[in-house]
């Protein structure tokens, strides 16, 4: 149905409308009226409807007109309902009902807008959220208020999901008011502008503020240029579709502008933006969109506009393009400028193409949002022509994907235009072999829109990017190149479609426009009526492009990069790790150096972690009993005073290389400070008596330091030397020893320890004028001793205490770290909530530890399991973290567990309660131990000081070897010793001083290791003592393994375990590339197989495997995906282990023969950290293959491949692969 002229019912609407918005019965914004009740059928069209009755039209909210709503003919997911609102109006919320007395409702949708009809954009919430929940029946109303309202005359509704057990059914209402607004535009003839010059008698403003809105149809250009006094000017310019913010100076030479901000990105989609720049003294503040950025410019203290130019600068040494595009609603002040001009109000003038409306683009984009998306076009042109040329505009994020492939005629071959490594690819095949390969352009995935052009003419190829601009290729086929039936853009049809399209390479996600095929425009408008071509998972008629690093996520100075679907931050040299640079690298203080066994040396501390203070280098002295942390200065020797003539006063200053507020937070941290402050003299007085005014006194304290009239080894502000105090100076009528006057030499010196003192800054040096005065100084490095974080703790005696603290603001980021001792079984650590948000960990069960959350995507679980108890009455150490991309938790030395963020939901963690420790608001469910060294976001919480005055809860707890056990990793356990500790890593597959070296292995096809299962007194007789990993063979209720590989092998046998009894278990990559678990727990039936999905394992990578069994229930992780769930149908128990065999399989005559072929091919590849229950074999037969019972066939060599650093050391391995066809073994990298 067309959306055409709706004439006197139109009006009526509209009358209706104004009149409602008018009255008081509005919202408190006066902005709520319904939208959609009075608007003709004709408004609304669909892309399909099931009948008459169920058309369009009939979708009003709480009507039962036809039949009770709107209904496609086919329910998926290319199904849309558009309504024309008439004008352009201001949109606030959006109700949904499902279709009138049916099961037929949308359970979720997008949300998109428009201005023309075309070139559509997608509503997004705050946080990014896409999409809107939907109904749970047919006539309840969900409304949705907006949180930034839209203006836009079309708006779009488009079904996710629905009722499963119905259709799609759908009632609409939108709720706003009228938009009014004074349009500009500039066209392209790079002359345009309007320039407002304030008369003299316009009343001054205590602040400068200009606001606007933009649409842009290029992505660079001179958006608005502001001079002021003083020779200072501000600009506003687009530069590659982002927002400039720049100062110049007029006076003096030419030079580069100052960069003050850059806001925004992707300003250049052809939809409207707000700009408002505010400037009130030195402050500036600028706005693009829902984001501002505050900048303070001191220059700017007295500064006013005196002309304001948009759309160009009217300097001639402006070497900047102009604005293409339209503005509305500029403002200076409450001044409308584009009114102004309209009424040619001398304060404005126009020059150049300048018109009072906004034309619109008519180019038509389509968004390729999934690697699986394509776009089949029919080719027509006659072959015979000898030309071919393919033309179109692309913008991603990815590195690569396909672009466009044809089949050549008569089966000739196919071509290939694709990206890789961010650069334009040609490639022609033919029977699995490269014919030819050129490339041009390079950096293609920096969002820009960029042409690209292939022209075949008679031979001659021609590939050129962006007009030639990035680059252009030239070669000469042997082959004619034509298009032999279809194009294909973007990607293939799927396995099952038979299509003539192959592609090895990844699919092409981003946006295209303006595709042509021999110079003529695709009409993409007839391809989504699907009157031309075929298309899978595309929108069309929008750019559905995001930049998720504007405004980046990365903290600390971490770098964002990002692909279509994610972004990735580049922490390199920051100091700081995760996957949003949030966490510090760096330990607190050298006190927990040393407790991670660190010697003395340089390091970096950084004393509020993931707080925003920086790391900084320290020496830290461990050879005392007490670490001591030491920062030098400029000048810590004896230095001697020199006079100079007529200066009765000397001043010695003191350089730290440590910023102001790392030097403050040392001493803050740190239980104890001290500083040497030292004179030796010679008839050169230094402080004279406590009566009279000092000769000399120092700086010290917060910079720039306070004065200080007392000496090193005197108490704070008593006007005397250590001496003094000790009563022992040379003269007892004076309190230091160089008061006395005295020809000889003497010294007052002594530290100074006053915290709120240190450091010290500045000497000042009188009385050293005198005949036959002489003297000298010295101040020490700055040492500080002792964390009084490290140590801080309390113990819970009862379930209902708790401590509680302010509320937790991590709203994009949490950090949260702490150790625990507990001999309980379960407890509540922590837990903030919000009205739905909340964040908790708790001690679930004495091996488990929860990490729980929502922040409005429905609660998350991140769970460990120890497979020691945690109420042991030793140390563990938990950390938890939280941030847009995903969540994560530690336990002690145990592999991190993390759970991905959807890429378009919630991530701002909103809390208001206060925060809990040890316990609930409930007072349900409380934790019983002790809980030390809490941080959160890098900021320590004083629970000694807490606990001292709260019942149930006291200060600090007493140090056992648990103080250190998180030091042993990976099962390795803390033993007492009578003056420390160490770490037993017999449980573990690891080992090391902390059990945390990876025990590796490379194996070739003929390696084989058969670690044979004994009684304990079967192997005695062979060893008076039992190595590490030696453990009985008990008849287990399951199995828990774990380990961690690296390979391009498939199919290949990761790992075999047999039993007396023909029962087996297997590990294994399948030809598939999957991981495969094999169960044969009954001899008299099949193996049962468990398929993990995922992504490839043999491509070189390193992988980590953990598999457990408990009776019948599997769950398997691999790597640090969420743990995948299954059932065996088989009870029975796995007993009487006979082997377990890593690599090559041999002399079991009981495996079912394909198992058996495959085990006799070896495996090639590395095998690192094996761990199955308590047994290590691999670490058995590489560090105790004497007195182990071990069979070790072929080589076997110990390696660090199993670290995650280390390159791939088997990569000319031969590899097993069973299938493949000549174009997927085509060489895809570019050149």
């Amino acid at each position: 149905m067309a959306l055409g002229g709706k004439g006197v019912f139109w009006i009526i609407s509209r009358l209706a409308l104004l009149l409602s918005c008018s009255g008081t019965s509005a919202g408190a914004d006066g902005c709520d009226s319904a939208l959609l009740s009075n608007l003709p059928p004709s408004s609304f069209r669909s892309s399909s409807q099931l009948s008459s009755s169920h058309a369009a039209g009939y979708a009003k909210l709480n009507r039962r007109d036809g039949a009770g709503g709107w209904s496609p003919l086919i329910s998926d997911a290319y199904q849309r309902l558009e309504v024309d609102l008439g004008e352009r109006t201001k949109i606030t919320a959006v109700a949904t009902q499902g279709r009138y007395g049916s099961s037929d409702w949308l359970t979720s949708y997008l949300l998109m807008f428009s201005d023309t009809g075309h070139n559509w954009k997608q509503y997004r919430q705050e946080d990014s959220l896409g999409s809107f929940p939907g109904n749970s029946n047919a006539d309840s109303v969900v409304q949705h208020k907006l949180q930034q309202p839209a203006v836009a005359r079309f708006l779009r509704l488009v079904p996710l999901d629905w009722n499963p057990s119905g259709r799609i059914g759908l009632r609409v209402e939108t709720y706003g008011c009228p938009y009014t607004s004074d349009v500009v535009s500039f066209g392209s003839d790079g002359t345009s502008s309007l320039v407002f010059r304030p008369s003299p008698g316009l009343e001054q403003k205590s602040k400068e503020v200009v606001s606007l809105e933009f649409k842009t149809m290029k992505n660079s250009g001179m958006l608005l240029h502001a001079e002021g006094q003083h020779g200072f000017s501000l600009s506003l310019e687009l530069d590659r579709g982002k927002l400039l913010l720049l100062l110049r100076q007029a006076s003096g030479p030419p030079s580069e502008p100052r960069r003050l901000a850059s806001l925004g990105s992707l300003l250049d989609d052809q939809h409207w933006h707000h700009v408002a720049l505010e400037q009130q003294h030195s402050h500036l503040n600028l706005s693009v969109d829902k984001h501002m950025e505050k900048i303070q410019i001191p220059v700017l203290s007295n500064w006013s506009i005196r002309q304001l130019s948009v759309g160009a600068a009217q300097r001639p040494d402006f070497f900047k393009e102009n604005f293409h595009g339209c503005l509305e609603n500029l403002l200076y002040h409450d001044l409308n400028l584009i009114e102004l001009s309209k009424h040619r109000d001398p304060q404005t003038s126009l020059q150049g193409n300048v018109s009072f409306f906004c034309p619109e683009p008519t180019s038509v984009a389509v968004t390729f949002p999934e690697p699986q998306s394509f776009l089949q076009l029919p080719w027509s042109t006659s072959i015979s022509s000898g030309t071919l040329s393919i033309g179109f505009q692309f913008r991603t994020w990815n590195k690569a994907g396909l672009l466009t492939t044809f089949d050549l005629p008569q089966q000739k071959g196919v071509v290939w235009l694709y990206l890789s490594e961010a650069k334009i690819c040609f490639q022609i095949h033919e029977a699995g072999r490269k014919l030819l390969e050129i490339n041009a352009g390079s950096a293609l995935n920096d969002g820009q829109w960029h042409s690209v052009d292939f022209i075949s003419r008679h031979g001659h190829l021609t590939v050129s990017v962006d007009k030639d601009k990035g680059g252009v290729a030239h070669a000469t086929s042997g082959l004619p190149v034509n298009v032999a039936n279809h194009i294909f853009f973007g990607g293939c049809p799927g396995e099952g479609q038979k299509q003539e399209c192959r592609n090895p390479f990844e699919g092409f996600q981003g946006c295209m426009r303006l595709i042509t095929l021999d110079n003529q425009l695709v009409n993409l408008i007839t391809v989504q009526q699907r009157l031309l071509g075929n298309y899978s998972q595309l929108q069309i008629d929008m750019c559905g492009i995001t930049d998720r690093c504007s405004p980046s996520h990365c903290e600390h100075g971490g770098v964002c990069t990002q692909s279509w679907t994610a972004f990735q931050c580049n922490c390199s040299d920051s100091g700081y790790n995760g996957a949003t640079c949030h966490s510090s690298v760096f330990e607190s203080s050298c006190e927990a150096y040393k407790h991670n066994g660190n010697t003395s040396g340089y390091f970096y501390i950084d004393v509020d972690g993931s707080g925003p203070i920086k790391p900084q280098l320290v020496f830290c002295n461990m050879t005392e009993e007490n670490t001591w942390l030491v920062i030098q200065h400029n000048n810590s020797e004896l230095t001697r005073v020199r006079s100079s003539p007529g200066v009765n006063q000397q001043a010695v200053h003191f350089e730290y290389p440590a910023e102001e507020e790392q030097l403050l937070a040392v001493i803050r941290q740190s239980e104890h400070c001290q500083q040497e402050l030292s004179y030796r003299c010679r008839k050169s007085r230094l402080l004279n008596t406590q009566e009279g005014s000092p000769f000399s006194w120092w700086l010290g304290g917060p910079s720039p330091g306070r004065v200080q009239t007392y000496w090193g080894g005197a108490h704070p502000g008593s006007q005397q030397c250590a001496c003094g105090l000790q009563g022992n100076c040379v003269d007892l009528q004076h309190y230091c020893n160089c008061d006395a006057d005295r020809s000889e030499w003497t010294e007052d010196s002594g530290l100074v320890t006053h915290k709120g003192n240190l450091p010290v800054r500045s000497l000042v040096l009188g009385d050293v004028q005198r005949p036959g005065s002489e003297a000298a100084y010295r101040v020490g490095p700055l040492r500080c001793r002792g964390d009084k974080n490290f140590w801080n703790a309390a113990f819970f005696d009862k379930e209902t205490s708790y401590l509680h603290f302010p509320t937790f603001h991590g709203e994009l980021s949490a950090d949260i770290s702490f150790l625990f001792k507990t001999t309980a079984s379960s407890g509540v650590f922590l837990e903030n909530l919000g009205i739905r948000d909340f964040i908790r960990i708790e001690l679930s069960s004495s091996t488990q530890v929860v990490f729980s959350f929502d922040v409005g995507n429905g609660p998350r679980e991140v769970s460990v399991y120890s497979s020691v108890p945690l109420n042991d009455n030793r140390w563990h150490q938990v950390r938890a973290k939280r941030n847009v991309k995903e969540a994560s938790l530690q336990l002690d030395g145990l592999p991190v567990v993390r759970q991905q963020a959807p890429a378009d939901g919630h991530f701002h963690l909103q809390l208001n309660s206060q925060l809990f420790i040890g316990g609930t608001a409930s007072r349900q469910k409380g934790f019983r131990g002790c809980i030390r060294s809490l941080q959160l976001n890098g900021a320590t919480l004083d629970l000694e000081e807490r606990a001292k005055i709260t019942p149930g809860v006291r200060p600090g707890c007493p140090g056992h070897c648990s103080s250190y056990g998180s030091l042993c990793h990976h099962q390795g356990r803390c033993v007492e010793k009578d003056n420390g500790f160490h770490c037993d890593c017999s449980q573990s597959a690891y080992s090391g001083v902390f059990c945390h070296t990876e025990v590796s292995a490379i194996f070739k096809p003929e390696t084989s290791i058969s670690y044979i299962f004994k009684e304990p007194f079967e192997f005695s007789r062979n060893s008076s003592t039992s190595p590490p990993s030696i453990s009985s063979n008990m008849p287990p209720k399951g199995e828990d393994i774990s380990l961690s590989f690296r390979t391009t092998q498939s199919p290949a046998l990761l790992l075999l375990v047999s039993s007396v009894h023909r029962q087996y278990l297997t590990l294994l990559i399948s030809r598939h590339d999957m991981l495969e678990v094999r169960y044969k727990l009954d001899s008299s039936q099949e193996a049962e197989v468990l398929r993990s999905g995922g992504r490839s394992l043999a491509d070189g990578q390193l992988h980590s495997l953990h598999i457990r069994r408990l009776t019948d229930s599997v769950s398997v992780q691999v790597d640090q995906n969420p743990r995948e769930e299954f059932n065996l149908t088989s009870s029975g128990e796995f007993t009487d282990i006979r082997a377990l065999v890593l690599g090559r399989v041999h002399g079991f005559d009981d495996l079912d023969p394909d198992l058996a072929g495959l085990g006799s091919l070896g495996y090639s590849g590395c095998l690192s950290v094996v761990r199955f229950n308590s047994v290590s074999p691999l670490k058995a037969a590489l560090l105790h293959p004497n007195n182990s019972p071990v069979v070790i066939s072929g080589p076997l060599v110990q390696s660090s491949c199993g670290s995650a650093a280390s390159a791939n050391p088997y990569a000319a391995e031969n590899t097993h692969r069973l299938s493949g066809e000549s174009w997927k073994e085509a060489e895809v990298s570019c050149r």
